[in-house]
Order: C-alpha cells, then structure tokens, then sequence
C-alpha cells in the first residue's frame, strides 16, 4: 500500500514536520465550514487502498477540530482508503478516563468508540493521561513516550549534577519517578493537598533541595496553578532554580503570562499542543521525528516497540 499523510487544521507544524522527516508531501484535502457552521471535508487526491494516517491533535477550538477529525476520517473510509490510522499527539478528552462523580460520561472512552466509528482501523497517539484509555480502544491503539524528548533537554541544557527532580504532588510521583529514573535524578515531593477547610496547599517538601536546581515534571499542564505553587515551596524550601518540563503543554487561560511573570526559570514541552511563537520562558521541543518513525514502523509492519520508552 502507498503511504499518505494527511493531516486537519489543528497542528499543521507539527504535521508539515513530521512529513519532512518522512521525506513526502502532505496529502490534499480541502476543509470547507458552511455560515451555519457545519464542516466539509473533500480529499482532493485518490487514496483507494492506500495505507493513509490522518493527523488531528486536540486543542482550541477542541470541538471543532473533534468534528473536523471524525469528518475526515468518515471522508477517508468512504474513499476506500485501504487502512486509516488517526494519529492523535495530544488524546481528546483524556483526563475524562474514569467515573468519578454520578451521572457522568466516561468521554476518553467516547472519543475512541467516535474515532472507531468514523472509519480509522487504529490510533496513534502520546503519553496519556491515564493508561487504561488503551483499553477502551477496540482498535490497535500504540503510545509512544515524549519523556525522552522532555529529558534530552533538560540534559542538554541544565548540569543535572546539582539537580533533582520534583514531583508537583504525591500523586504524581509515579509520573515523576520515569524522568527521574532516566536522568538518574533523586525524586523529591512537593506535598501538595487539600487541607482540612477544603482549600488546596503545600505542606511541606519531601526531600532535600537546598541549593538544587529543581525540575517539576508532569505529563500536562494546563492552568499552570500547582506548578506555580510548588515553584514557591520549593524556592522557599532553598532550591537555587526551578524548571518544569511536562509533555503537553495544553495552557489555557492565561497560564503563559503567569509562567512568564513568575520565578520558574523555565516550562519545556513538547509540540503535541502548539504554541505561539512568543511564549516567553516556553521551550518548545519537537516529537516530529518520533512520530514519522512510528509512522514508518506501522507502515512497513515492523516493531515500533523501542519507540514506546
């Protein structure tokens, strides 16, 4: 089967970045919105039997790139493409993994059942929020991991000889934990709770950072607000600096202008989500290479396994 890559309007750097890699065009197709807001998708080449991967990744305006993904995807089946695989960066609705509260919908599980049904055979996508999504799929799902790409920056740029790695609350030290071990950096814990009135706040900091430069890793960020906090504690606590570097830097509202107004020295992310150019103290590291070689790797039915660590 010919290999094609489209991809929506969410993303195309990322996109255009993973077909440069790939060494190929991106594929053509025309997205046409109506003045009652409904959505046309025409794909303006012949993909009959093609092994074709249709890039959308999630963020603002996230329903409408929702729409436009599951549009395209019914647009691509429809066009007897020969296998489609819907490479989604950043998951949609992923932190909805669970019911938690009555009366809820389980919406990372709705997304895959939506993607599915729209005509992709299997998805693509990085570092959840939460590993049971793979089982909602009842496609082949694979997910690939931005921690090395996250970690060979700060290796690059910051002496990792004085450094530790802190994690933003207690629940989040397994998430934590994988940087720190790759890095071979100590693990310390901002400890970050509800108190007994109902209101979030640290308590304390569990290890030592005095003089450290402290880096507060995650898998997301998105108000900003408990990695803000924890930059306090930990500078009030005598680390020398602190950074944070995360995989998606979804960062909504106004989280970038309190990053930039605040004493974390730098936020490093990955391109899942884009980000504007300006940004200021935002490193934005590229996953394109990753992705294109997965990409290759399903293409050619070979073992993308390496590529999950």
């Amino acid at each position: 089967m010919n290999l094609k890559v489209f991809t929506g309007n969410s993303n195309r750097p990322l996109a255009q970045g993973i077909c440069e890699v790939l060494g190929i065009e991106p594929g053509a197709m025309e997205f046409v919105q109506f003045s009652n807001e409904n959505i046309k998708v025409k794909i303006e080449e012949n993909v009959r039997g093609c092994d074709v991967f249709y890039i959308q990744t999630s963020c603002p305006p996230v329903n409408d790139h929702l729409m436009e993904l599951l549009i395209a995807l019914d647009a691509l089946k429809y066009a007897s493409a020969g296998r489609i695989t819907a490479v989604l960066p950043y998951y949609p609705y992923g932190l909805a993994d669970s019911k938690d509260e009555p009366r809820i919908s389980v919406a990372g599980r709705l997304m895959a059942d939506l993607v599915t049904e729209a005509g992709a055979d299997r998805i693509l996508t990085m570092t959840l929020h939460s590993p049971q999504i793979m089982g909602f799929c009842r496609i082949p799902a694979d997910q690939l991991s931005g921690v090395p790409t996250i970690c060979d920056h700060f290796a690059a740029q910051l002496d990792l000889s004085n450094a530790v790695a802190a994690a933003p609350d207690i629940s989040h030290a397994k998430v934590t934990e994988v940087y720190a071990k790759r890095l071979g950096l100590p693990l310390v814990v901002i400890d970050n709770r509800e108190s007994s009135e109902g209101e979030m706040g640290v308590h304390g900091v569990i290890g030592e950072v005095e003089g450290k430069d402290a880096i507060i890793f995650d898998d997301e960020i998105i108000t900003g607000a408990r990695a803000l906090t924890g930059t306090d504690a930990l500078l009030k606590n005598g680390a020398r600096s602190v950074h944070m570097g995360c995989v998606h830097g979804t960062l909504a509202d106004d989280a970038r202008q309190s990053i930039a107004s605040s004493p974390m020295a730098s936020l490093a992310v990955t391109n899942t989500v884009p980000q504007p150019p300006d940004a200021e103290k935002v490193t934005v590291c590229s996953v394109a290479e990753h992705f294109a070689h997965a990409i290759q790797a399903i293409h050619q039915e070979t073992s993308i396994s390496t590529l999950f660590t």
